[in-house]
């Protein structure tokens, strides 16, 4: 049903309210308005005049006019002089919604069906994504500058496993904060988590073989193992419980996945002590252990070990610094090294030296270190902020203890209906959480709410924490 123009100025107040105040005034409305159009809005909804919209939010004209560019570029908006702007998504997006596996194959096919990302991927609780409006982005444009001159044509080149320096400076950078330590020859740099992934699925599995995950599990990396053809068993893990009911396999798999010191998606601290007994009881060929939740503490809590010849450590900046950058790193044993390297290099290609120099730099100078020290005791404060407004809530069971990650997780009583949760929050609220059920097996009845804290703070953080607190209450308790 198309909203009055009144409402529609009111839908875009509140949305722009939603967004991290230390964004600039063009991307707060611009994440407001796709947030709208993406999850409100119909097609064919008709904007407040633009000088409305600028009256409203003390916006400039200018301002306005390019966002309102940028959302006509990618199909989102349409605008004709005199008769106002609307939404109309284009022909081709509205085709693809109606039939999304029309020519698609078997494997694209699952992976749609058992997704579980919302296409909303900005908002106050939107689990996975740090702290962007506050990353020293002056900074680190000023690295490109003292990068992008004549004398570094090398980095507009292929690579070889990744940047030397950038290399070093994770070996380093590892040592410090993980106290492993690891030879330059066994970091392979790759696009992100995701791609280290596929690089693994690719060089050391064939497809149907088995890999063995948690439930619940990281929805991003069962997605890359079923998009590779991988079968995928879960096993069920509960804090201080361990894993539970494992029936001793016929065949030894032929990859066990592990999130690293944190659970993800239950942010708890995951014992090294449970992860050796799964080993042990699944003998699995290939152990990768993905370092995803990243948190201030000085010590390993990983059973990952650079001389073990069948781990390997995936690890991503994304996190830790902004989505964008999509660069993160492998850690692999001496023996595959060389080879998986080789595979990297002829079925991705390698580039992005010069964003691989800028990150080495800004590694070597110590700007991640502080900037890590920094961020984790912020989020450490916005944890504690959301789990005391959220602990006693009914048919809250638990929140998982604040430890300075991005991530916070409601556990619910097992009969509420989390994906019902979600979407009354995203409809009633605007606020965007993922339900833990659908990362969950089949045998799995826990129930929850994923969120994040990077993307809200302070008294932003402290309202919509509110709203957050009243949607979970007034749903529980409805008739």
């Amino acid at each position: 049903m198309l909203r009055s123009v009144e409402e529609a100025l009111g839908d875009i107040d509140d949305a722009w309210q939603r967004q991290p105040a230390r964004l600039s005034k063009q991307v707060r409305l611009e994440q407001a308005l796709i947030e709208l159009i993406e999850s409100l809005w119909e097609d064919g909804q008709r904007l407040p005049a633009h000088r409305h919209i600028c009256q409203r939010l003390g916006l400039a004209r200018s301002t306005l006019a390019g966002v309102m560019e940028n959302l006509q570029s990618r199909g989102l908006l349409v605008t004709q002089h005199g008769r106002g702007s609307w939404t109309q998504r284009s022909v081709t997006a509205t085709e693809h919604a109606t039939t999304p596996e029309a020519g698609l194959s078997q494997r694209a096919r699952a992976l749609l069906h058992t997704a579980a990302v919302s296409p909303v991927q900005s908002g106050a609780f939107v689990p996975g994504i740090p702290d962007i409006a506050r990353f020293p982005m002056r900074r680190w444009r000023a690295l490109y500058a003292t990068l992008t001159v004549p004398h570094n044509a090398l980095l507009l080149s292929y690579s070889s496993g990744g940047y030397g320096p950038l290399k070093r400076a994770i070996a380093d950078f590892l040592r410090r904060w993980r106290g492993i330590e690891c030879a330059l020859e066994q970091i392979i740099i790759t696009d992100g988590t995701h791609h280290g992934l596929e690089l693994c699925a690719l060089a050391l599995a064939d497809h149907g073989d088995r890999v063995v995950m948690d439930s619940p599990c990281y929805w991003g990396a069962r997605n890359v193992f079923q998009a590779a053809g991988l079968a995928i068993s879960r096993c069920r893990w509960q804090p201080g419980v361990g894993y539970r009911d494992l029936p001793k396999a016929a065949h030894a798999p032929r990859l066990l996945y592990l999130t690293g010191a944190r659970h993800y998606p239950l942010s708890v601290y995951m014992p090294v002590e449970d992860k050796r007994a799964l080993v042990e009881r699944l003998a699995p060929e290939v152990i990768i252990e993905d370092d995803y939740e990243f948190f201030d503490r000085r010590h390993r809590d990983l059973l990952f070990s650079p001389d073990n010849g069948r781990c390997l450590l995936a690890g991503s900046f994304s996190k830790l610094m902004f989505p964008g950058l999509r660069l993160g790193y492998l850690v692999v044993p001496r023996t595959l090294s060389g080879a998986i390297n080789r595979v990297r290099s002829e079925v991705f290609r390698e580039g992005r030296m010069l964003d691989q120099a800028v990150l080495a730099q800004f590694m070597a100078d110590g700007d991640l270190d502080r900037w890590c020290r920094r961020i984790n005791r912020d989020y450490l404060q916005r944890q504690q902020t959301l789990h005391d407004l959220l602990v006693d809530l009914p048919g809250v069971v638990d929140v998982s203890p604040p430890a300075g990650t991005i991530t916070l997780c409601v556990m619910l009583a097992e009969q509420i209906d989390d994906v019902r949760l979600s979407r009354y929050l995203l409809n009633q609220y605007r606020l965007v959480v993922r339900p833990l059920s659908l990362v969950c097996s089949d045998d799995d009845p826990r129930r929850g709410l994923v969120l994040g804290v990077g993307m809200v703070e302070g008294e932003t953080l402290e309202r919509l924490g509110r709203q957050l607190a009243e949607g979970i209450r007034r749903f529980v308790e409805r008739p």
